[in-house]
C-alpha cells in the first residue's frame, strides 16, 4: 500500500532482470530464462506444472504445455474481424507503450521490440492447439523420459531448464507435441533479439499490476478496458487482497472459516451429497442405453468419489514465502516462487496427498478433479443464494443441491468419463456404449451451437460441452433427490410450488450482468457458457420445468421431445 515507494521505484525493481535478459546469447540462455520466469509465475511458451499423472495416479509428475501468449487465445492472432483486428491494434499499441514507459532496451525503438514481440507470439500462436483440440485428455498426455525430450527437442536445454528448478524427473508428460516441435525449431531460428524483445515484455506485462501507476493503467486500459469491457479499475486494497489471496490463499482461509462455516452447514451439505449420488445410482440403474458391464464400473466410480466440504484438515505453511520492506513486486514474485517451491516439491514425495485442496475455503467455487475423483465444496460456496441452513429443501436443492450434482456429473461428462474410478486416463466403457454416448452428446453441442449471445457471436458447443453435460446432469439428479426428500410435500410458500421455488433458486444462483465485452470473451475463451444458458438452456431441456412453469408448444422456452439433450 506505500504507493509513494512504488512510483517513485518506477521499474527499477526489475532492472536485474532486464539486465539478465539483455546478456542472453544463445539458445542455452533462453531456455534457461523461461525456466527462471516460470519458477516466479511469469508467461514463457513452456508452462509446467506438478499434478497427479493421469495415467498412474499413484504418483506426482511434471507435465509441460504450450502457453506464452499476451492474447487470450491462439484464434485472437488469426481471426480477421473488425473487432479482432481491433484488439490485435490495441494490444501492439500496449506492447510498445510498455518498452515507452521502461525504457528498458534502447538498442531498439520501442515499435521495433513491439514487432519483436508480435512475430514471436503469432508463431507461438500458429503452432497451437485449439481450446476445443486441448479438451482431450489423450491427445495431451505423451510421457517421454527426459532422454527422449533431448532427443525430440535438441535445441532446448533441458538440462539447464530443470537445473534451474533444481529438480531431476525421469520422465515428463508432454501436452501438445506439435507446439514443443515449434518451440525447438524457433529457438534457434528466430534471432535472438527477438526473443529478448520477448521475454522482457513478459517480464513486465506479468508485473505490471505490481509497479507504478503508469505501468498498473497501461495494463489494465487494454486487458481491462478494451478487452473486457471494465471502465475503471477497483480500489487498490482489494487489488492487494486478491495477491494476498493468490499467494497467502490458506493465511486468509483459517480466519474465514471462523466466522463463517459451521458445523450444522457441514452436516447438512454432507446428506445432499448422500442424497445425489443415491439418485445418480438409481438413474444409472435404469438407463436404457448403457449395458451392464459399464454400468457396474460407473457404479463403481460413483462410489468412489471422495468428498470434501468446508476446508482442509491440514493447512498450506508459507515459511519460505520472503516478504518484507522490499519493493512490492518482488514480494509478489517471491510469493509466486515459494509456491512453485511448494508444487515441484511433489515431485519427490513417494505418495499422492489426498487431503490437498485446490481451492481455499473462501473461494465461492466448487470443482471435480478426476485425477483423484474428487468433488470439493469450500465453506464460501455453502452460503446464500446457493445454501441456506434454514431454508426449505426446495430452494437448497435448487441452489447448492445443483452444484453438488454438476460436480459429480463431471465424473461422466465427455472428459472425465475418461478417467476410472482411481482416476486413471483409461477407457472402462465397452464399445457399443461409449458409441451411445458419444450420439447422445451431438444433441448438447448442436443445441448450445445453436444459441447467440451477441450478434454474430454463438457459443461454441464443442467448446462447452462438459460443462453443458454437467449443468443439466446436475439439475436431473438435484431433482430427483429433491423430490425423494419432500415426498409428498406440494406446500406453496409466496405462492410458489416446492418445483417452481426449485427452479427459481436454480436461476438466482447464476445471476449476473456482462457487458458485451466480457461476454464476447467468455464466448469466445471459456468453457462455461454464459450464465442465461446455463439456466434457459438447461431448463428447456426438462419435462419437470414445463409443467412447473406451463410451457407450452410456441413459449420461447419450449423445445420438442425428440430434440431435447438427454444424458443422465
Amino acid at each position: 500500500m506505500d504507493t509513494a515507494a512504488i512510483e517513485k521505484a518506477g521499474v527499477s525493481p526489475l532492472q536485474k532482470w532486464l539486465s539478465d535478459i539483455q546478456q542472453i546469447q544463445d539458445a542455452q540462455a533462453i531456455t534457461r530464462m523461461f525456466s527462471k520466469l516460470g519458477l516466479h509465475d511469469l508467461s514463457t511458451p513452456l508452462g509446467y506444472y506438478v499434478d497427479v499423472d493421469a495415467k498412474n495416479t499413484t504418483r506426482y509428475i511434471m507435465y509441460l504445455n504450450q502457453a506464452g501468449l499476451g492474447l487470450p487465445d491462439r484464434d485472437f492472432y488469426f481471426r480477421t474481424d473488425e473487432k479482432t483486428q481491433k484488439n490485435q491494434a490495441a494490444y501492439r499499441a500496449y506492447i510498445q507503450q510498455l518498452f515507452t514507459l521502461s525504457q528498458a532496451d534502447k538498442s531498439l525503438t520501442p515499435a521495433q521490440h513491439m514487432e519483436n514481440v508480435y512475430a514471436v507470439e503469432k508463431a507461438l500462436a500458429a503452432a497451437s492447439m485449439t481450446r476445443v483440440e486441448l479438451r482431450d485428455p489423450e491427445k495431451n498426455y505423451n510421457l517421454l523420459t527426459v532422454a527422449q525430450l533431448k532427443a525430440n527437442y535438441p535445441n532446448i536445454h533441458w538440462d539447464g531448464f530443470l537445473a534451474e528448478m533444481n529438480v531431476q524427473p525421469n520422465e515428463i508428460v508432454i501436452g501438445q507435441l506439435d507446439f514443443f516441435k515449434a518451440v525447438d525449431s524457433l529457438i534457434v531460428a528466430l534471432p535472438v533479439q527477438q526473443w529478448k524483445s520477448y521475454l522482457q515484455f513478459h517480464l513486465m506485462n506479468s508485473t505490471a499490476k505490481y509497479l507504478s501507476q503508469d505501468f498498473v493503467e497501461a495494463r489494465f486500459n487494454f486487458y481491462g478496458k478494451t478487452l473486457s469491457g471494465i471502465p475503471s479499475m477497483e480500489p487498490r486494497w482489494k487489488r492487494v487482497s486478491g495477491v494476498m489471496e493468490q499467494y497467502l490463499r490458506d493465511i486468509i482461509g483459517q480466519e474465514y472459516v471462523k466466522d463463517n462455516f459451521s458445523p450444522v452447514a457441514k452436516k447438512r451439505a454432507l446428506e445432499l451429497v448422500d442424497n445425489i449420488k443415491k439418485a445418480l445410482e438409481e438413474r444409472l440403474a435404469q438407463l436404457t442405453w448403457m449395458g451392464a458391464e459399464t454400468k457396474a464400473k460407473a457404479l463403481e466410480k460413483l462410489q468412489k468419489i471422495d468428498v470434501k466440504i468446508g476446508y482442509p484438515d491440514n493447512w498450506l505453511t508459507y515459511e519460505r514465502t520472503n516478504i518484507d520492506k522490499q519493493p512490492y513486486v518482488l514480494n509478489v514474485l517471491n510469493g509466486a516462487y515459494a509456491e512453485n517451491l511448494r508444487i515441484l516439491d511433489k515431485l519427490s514425495k513417494d505418495k499422492i496427498d489426498r487431503t490437498e485442496w485446490g481451492m481455499g475455503p473462501q473461494t465461492v467455487n466448487a470443482y471435480y478433479n478426476p485425477l483423484i475423483n474428487e468433488i470439493v465444496f469450500p465453506a464460501a460456496i455453502l452460503q446464500p443464494p446457493f445454501f441456506y441452513e434454514n431454508a426449505d429443501d426446495a430452494v437448497n436443492y435448487g441452489g447448492i443441491g445443483m452444484v453438488i450434482g454438476h460436480e459429480i456429473t463431471h465424473g461422466f461428462d465427455d472428459q472425465g468419463s475418461q478417467f476410472d474410478a482411481e482416476g486413471n486416463l483409461k477407457n472402462w466403457w465397452t464399445e457399443e456404449d461409449r458409441k451411445q454416448y458419444e450420439v447422445l452428446t451431438k444433441r448438447f453441442v448442436e443445441q448450445y451451437n445453436g444459441y447467440s449471445p451477441l450478434d454474430s457471436i454463438y457459443i461454441n458447443g464443442e467448446l462447452t460441452l462438459g460443462e453443458n453435460i454437467a449443468d443439466l446432469g446436475g439439475m436431473i439428479i438435484s431433482y430427483n433427490a429433491f423430490k425423494k426428500a419432500t415426498a409428498g410435500s406440494d406446500k406453496k410458500i409466496s405462492g410458489l410450488t416446492p418445483d417452481q421455488r426449485f427452479f427459481i433458486n436454480y436461476a438466482i444462483i447464476w445471476r449476473d450482468h456482462m457487458r458485451p465485452e466480457a461476454l464476447r470473451m467468455q464466448v469466445l475463451t471459456n468453457v462455461h457458457s454464459p450464465a442465461k444458458y446455463r439456466v434457459n438452456g438447461v431448463v428447456s431441456n426438462l419435462p419437470t420445468f414445463h409443467k412447473a412453469f406451463e410451457v407450452k408448444e410456441g413459449d420461447d422456452m419450449f423445445i420438442p421431445e425428440n430434440k431435447r439433450a438427454v444424458m443422465w
